[in-house]
């Protein structure tokens, strides 16, 4: 199974990517799922945009090695893995997760661990620029370090 996986600045149509992965497949029992949106705020501050950045082909290649361990520790029939860079809004979504599998629990297992590892091991650069006019760099979070060591 080769996972899809892509790095683009234009929006992504989750029905469509949904309808892709699972198109003439009878043995995909059920397909987890996660959408990340850049939030309204941030620390009590009014978020206007947040811009990501990344090194065009160093971040498909991590991408594609975290949807690759995934494939190694779960049996997943299917693998999608998009992330936006650029100028984001609030509301608007910056990443879309699919893990499909013949039983749930993988799928689901597989989606929280896929998202986990995007948060601490995907090479992206993000700013967050507030209605006020500061900006500010998003540092890791513990919080995303003690989810991503839990697999």
């Amino acid at each position: 199974m080769a996972a899809t996986v892509r790095v683009q600045t234009a929006p992504f149509d989750i029905a469509a990517e949904l309808a892709a992965l699972s198109a003439g497949r009878t043995d995909i029992g059920g397909i987890g799922c996660f959408v990340g949106n850049v939030r309204d705020s941030a620390g009590g501050r009014a978020i206007a945009a947040m811009t990501l950045e990344h090194y065009p082909g160093m971040t498909e290649r991590a991408l594609a090695a975290i949807a690759a361990e995934a494939e190694q520790r779960w049996a997943l029939l299917g693998i999608t893995l998009i992330h936006r860079v650029g100028r984001l809004l609030p509301g608007e979504a910056i990443v879309l997760v699919l893990a499909a599998s013949a039983h749930r629990q993988a799928a689901l297992d597989a989606t929280a661990f896929l998202i986990d590892w995007l948060k601490t091991r995907a090479p992206f650069w993000k700013k967050e620029t507030f209605a006020d006019g500061g900006e500010d760099w998003v540092t890791a979070k513990d919080t995303d370090d003690a989810a991503a060591a839990r697999w």
